[in-house]
């Protein structure tokens, strides 16, 4: 069994911010293959399916990005899963708008959702797939939690896709492989 979590904020209001691009790329994934069953545990939204042979569930936090790990480390507990079965998607500011980057492991880079899951997991040691959102012009705040224009939509959707498309790389090959593919 996998858990791919997609990190954002809950509710209509934060739908389209750069800060959930997790929740898309997730969103994504529920699109493409059957969701045999969803739930509300744990303090997130959890879609169960199957990629190929393989169980997964989609995990979206409705805690806020900064409690994500509220969501995260009770599944991990509950379904006793080591830490590389478990991915994370989520937005990167150090990122140019719709670049992505793989990881087996790493730091939380600033990010408070990331830092979140790390601690409740009390470990760093989890994939995650980083998704470029630029650098904010002024106020970082303001900059997650505003909407992309509309020449930015078209290259956020396709790192989605993208994002999407390495997390079943993820899934059925490995996090190695699904760097080697995916890392341009």
């Amino acid at each position: 069994m996998k858990i791919i979590v997609g990190l954002g904020n809950p509710g209509a209001k934060y739908r389209e911010t750069r800060h959930n691009v997790g929740f898309k790329a997730v969103d994504e994934l529920a699109l493409r293959y059957r969701v045999e069953k969803e739930e509300c545990k744990y303090n997130g939204l959890v879609g169960h399916l199957r990629i190929e042979n393989e169980k997964v569930l989609l995990v979206k936090p409705l805690t806020y990005m900064n409690l994500s790990g509220k969501a995260v480390a009770p599944l991990v507990h509950f379904y006793k899963l080591d830490l590389k079965d478990v991915l994370v998607i989520y937005d990167d500011m150090d990122l140019p708008l719709g670049a992505l980057r793989l990881r087996a492991k790493g730091g939380t880079g600033g990010h408070k959702g990331v830092l979140s899951v790390a601690e409740m997991l009390k470990s760093q040691d989890f994939p995650r797939i980083r998704i470029g959102i630029g650098r904010p012009p002024a106020d970082t705040i303001d900059w997650v939690l505003g909407e992309f224009t509309p020449e930015e939509k078209p290259v956020i959707e396709a790192a989605v896709k993208k994002a999407a498309d390495a997390a079943v790389c993820w899934v059925l090959e490995g996090i190695e492989k699904a760097m080697n593919k995916y890392n341009g």
